[in-house]
């Protein structure tokens, strides 16, 4: 939404795509997830988002082959004493205004994002790259906050009707 604050408390489905789509962060076997080396430090990454950002909460989350789904929720009331990610110092310039804000969704899931991104390139991973830019939703109420938790719960069992499912049998990468 362009007039929303996304430092503003609230619930936020997210959904990050690797690029094209690429089937890379695991396979799915009989409605399970087992994840690639990839998708271990997804998994991993994701759950230490609170760590760095003290006014985050996580939710619901899954990795898929080629996305993930969770849910974030930012809770300022928590964060007493949190530290900034980065000082938006007014320089009169047009960055300042449009570079993300330190506590905001686009900050942390760039964040996020960064950190998969450059173990992946340490780690002879150098072909993984995530799709520019994330989905996000607004949660605006406990009854969609409840769908969207099933939804994700159920992904998985659902692969096979999933638009981000390609259809082509990609190489498992789970040994790596």
């Amino acid at each position: 939404m362009p007039d929303w604050n996304y430092e503003a408390d609230g619930a936020y489905f997210i959904t990050i795509c690797v690029k094209n789509r690429k089937c890379i962060l695991g396979e799915i076997i009989n409605g399970k997830m087992e994840l690639s080396g990839i998708g271990e430090m997804v998994q991993k990454y994701w759950d230490q988002i609170p760590e760095h950002f003290g006014n985050i909460q996580l939710d619901e989350f899954v990795v898929m082959p080629n996305h993930i789904h969770g849910i974030v929720v930012i809770n300022n009331l928590r964060c007493v004493h949190c530290r900034d990610v980065a000082c938006n110092v007014s320089t009169g310039n047009i960055m300042s205004r449009i570079s993300p804000k330190p506590k905001s969704l686009s900050t942390i899931i760039r964040s996020f994002k960064s950190a998969v991104s450059n173990w992946c390139h340490k780690n002879n991973f150098a072909f993984f790259q995530w799709q520019p830019r994330f989905y996000e939703r607004i949660i605006r109420d406990e009854n969609e906050l409840n769908q969207i938790r099933k939804y994700i719960r159920n992904n998985p069992i659902k692969w096979d009707l999933d638009r981000n499912n390609s259809g082509i049998n990609q190489q498992s990468l789970k040994n790596h």
